[in-house]
Formats: structure tokens, C-alpha cells, sequence
């Protein structure tokens, strides 16, 4: 079949605003309609009501709320951690381990990426030695074999990409040094830490292969690299090497803040920012439907500026097909001039096809989510 292009004719109608995100017309709310995430077409309209001002969701587009602080569950594998969230492209678990693993693992069925939620590790693994604290994302190739010491009851957030490789986003106009430059990525170093560890008793390599486990087992540490060169290998980056894209004078989409992208879907993240000055330009999220991306947001840090009654540790699910956007608290408060910066520190992974809600422990998700745009809190 032939390539298209979408059918994209600038038009306007009716009462609007000359610049999306800015100087809306009075009294009105606007609402994003796009395609490919915030990479494609869009159209901003203009309603009376806020577009997330229902009185009930009934159906699977139900917005969901997850709190891992509840999770009671641990584990010293991460292949035993809670599965939140997965399709076939991606599974999104969550980790908590508060003692060292006394055994290998690899993932033979892709990409891991960690973010330490909380706590600290030595990571060991076919690379090398690196450590671990809290706020950096490690990303793992297929295939790796690891480890982690822990130093410090670790809570990690684990997003495996099981169709394909994690890379950098394209940066187009602003350059590959904007948000982060390349050369801040860490890697693992063969030093005394790592080569101490190398020693001749027996150790065992657990396998996830179709997510079934195979054991191999070993009369010595097969952790044994003495060197290697190459262009496959792990990455660190901490949130706060993270610089990102911003404007005094216009809200930047979500897609500014990728840090890592697959064919299926995208992680970003959103660090602390000065806010919007001008002031006609919006300072909290706008309202949306990204008809083509389930989207969640992890909360790591600080205080969020578009949630009310959302703490570290929980986790949101919006999926495709309805509208979101600020609570009604928050949307309020963005339009006030004594607030001059963000304090939120979130993880947002937006995934192309339908994700599907793990069976929880009770008292995991928060019913009340979904009415919480009507402004009750509950």
C-alpha cells in the first residue's frame, strides 16, 4: 500500500485563540485533539465547560490510580516483582528489595529499563560495576547478565521493552546536546569493586525467556569479564542531569521531556521547571485527547501541580479515548502569578497500543480517581 500523508488543513472558526496554549478567549476552556501523541495533526478547541467536568465514567476508558506505597510485596528477584501494567509491547512492574540478590538474572525477552524510586545498590553485570541511587534510570540491553548489592531498601519502577530497543529521542532544531548531552550517560567500569567480586563459588543465572525462568548453574561467578568493547552496553542518568526544554512564554508538550523512546512507546520525564511567565500563556497542563497513546504517569517527588491528592509512590493510567487534563484545584491556581516554579519530579510513559490492569492486592487502586475532577477530593 502507497504512503499517505494525513489530511492537515490549517482552518479557523469560530471564537479562538491566535496561538495554542495562550490568551485563551474568556471564560473558555481549551482542549487538544491530536494524533501520533503530540507529534502529529492537532486541533485546539474552545468549550464553555472544563472538558473533564463529567459526572460519571462508566467503561473501560475509566481514568485509574494505583499507590505502590500500599504494596506490602518483596522480593530479592526482580522477576518475583508486582506487575502493574503491560500489552505486548511493554510490562511496568514495581520492586521492592531490601536485601542483595544472592543470584544472577538476565531478561532474554528485552530491554530493562530501573528507575530507582528509592534507595541505593551496586549494580554488577556482564559490563561491569556501577552504582545506583535514588532518581537514576539504568537502562539494561537484552540480554545482560546483573545483579544489584543493595546499600538501601530498594523501591524501583521496572518498565521492560519486549519488542525492541531503548534509544534517545530525535532533538531536531534544539540540538543532541539539549535536555541532556549524550557524554552525561554513565556506563559500567571493570574496576577493583567488580574484579573483587570475581571469585570460584557457585552461583546461580535465572533466566526470563516467555516469561518462564530457566535456572543455569555455575561452580564459579560468571561475572568474569575481564574487558570488552563494543556499542551494546548499560546507561545511568540521574533526573537531576536532566535540563529541560522550557519557555517563558508557551506550555511545552509532554514530547519535549522524552528521555527514552521505543517503536511502541515513550518515557519522559518531568523534572522542576520555572513556570510560565507571560501572563496569557497557560502554566499547567491543557486539556487533551491523545486519541492514539494510553498514557501514565508515575509520581516520584515533590508536589504535583496539575493532581490534587496525589502523592509519591502512585501511579495514574489515562487511556485513549478520553479527555485529561488539570484537576480543577490546580487549573485554578495556574492561572495565578505567585507561583514562579514546579517542584514534581514524575515519570510518563506514553505506550501506542492499550495497556491492561494487573489483578492488585485490595486497597491498591483508588476508586475515588475518577470522580476527583468534580472537585470533592474523596
Amino acid at each position: 500500500m502507497a504512503s499517505h500523508k494525513p489530511i492537515a488543513l490549517p482552518r479557523i472558526e469560530g471564537v479562538v485563540s491566535r496561538q495554542a496554549h495562550v490568551d485563551l478567549p474568556e471564560g473558555s476552556y481549551e482542549r487538544e485533539l491530536g494524533r501520533e501523541g503530540f507529534y502529529g495533526p492537532a486541533t485546539q478547541m474552545y468549550h464553555r465547560h472544563p472538558p473533564t467536568g463529567w459526572s460519571k465514567v462508566e467503561g473501560l476508558l475509566r481514568p485509574r490510580a494505583l499507590d505502590t506505597t500500599r504494596l506490602e510485596q518483596e522480593s530479592v528477584s526482580p522477576w518475583d516483582a508486582t506487575l502493574l501494567l503491560s500489552n505486548a509491547y511493554t510490562r511496568i512492574r514495581f520492586w521492592q528489595c531490601r536485601n542483595s540478590m544472592d543470584h544472577l538474572v538476565r531478561n532474554a525477552d528485552g530491554d530493562e529499563l530501573l528507575f530507582i524510586h528509592a534507595g541505593a545498590a551496586e549494580l554488577y553485570c556482564d559490563y561491569g560495576h556501577l552504582s545506583l541511587c535514588e532518581g537514576d534510570y539504568l537502562v539494561l540491553p537484552k540480554g545482560t547478565m546483573w545483579r544489584l548489592d543493595v546499600s538501601q531498601p530498594l523501591k524501583v519502577l521496572l518498565i521492560e521493552a519486549t519488542a525492541d530497543s531503548y534509544g534517545l529521542p530525535e532533538k531536531g532544531i534544539v540540538g543532541e546536546h539539549a535536555v541532556f548531552d549524550p557524554a552525561m550517560l554513565d556506563t559500567p567500569t571493570i574496576d577493583e569493586w567488580f574484579l573483587q567480586q570475581q571469585d570460584e563459588s557457585t552461583w546461580q543465572l535465572c533466566i526470563k525467556k516467555h516469561d518462564v525462568i530457566s535456572r543455569v548453574h555455575y561452580p564459579f561467578n560468571p561475572l568474569d569479564t575481564i574487558g570488552w568493547h563494543g556499542t551494546l552496553m548499560p546507561v545511568r542518568i540521574n533526573w537531576r542531569d536532566i535540563r529541560p526544554l522550557m519557555s517563558a512564554r508557551y506550555h511545552v508538550p509532554p514530547s519535549a521531556h522524552t528521555t527514552f523512546q521505543t517503536e511502541r512507546f515513550v518515557v519522559c520525564t518531568f523534572v522542576p521547571r520555572p513556570i510560565e511567565s507571560d501572563p496569557g500563556a497557560l502554566k499547567v497542563p491543557f486539556f487533551h485527547n491523545n486519541e492514539d497513546y494510553d498514557e501514565v504517569l508515575f509520581y516520584h517527588h515533590g508536589e504535583f501541580f496539575s493532581r490534587d491528592n496525589i502523592h509519591p509512590g502512585m501511579l495514574t493510567l489515562h487511556p485513549a479515548g478520553i479527555t485529561h487534563g488539570p484537576h480543577p484545584k490546580a487549573f485554578e491556581t495556574g492561572k495565578q502569578a505567585s507561583r514562579t516554579d514546579t517542584d514534581e519530579v514524575a515519570v510518563m510513559i506514553d505506550t501506542r497500543d492499550p495497556l491492561q490492569v494487573a489483578e492488585l492486592p485490595d486497597g491498591i487502586e483508588w476508586p475515588g480517581y475518577v470522580d476527583s475532577w468534580k472537585g470533592q477530593g474523596t
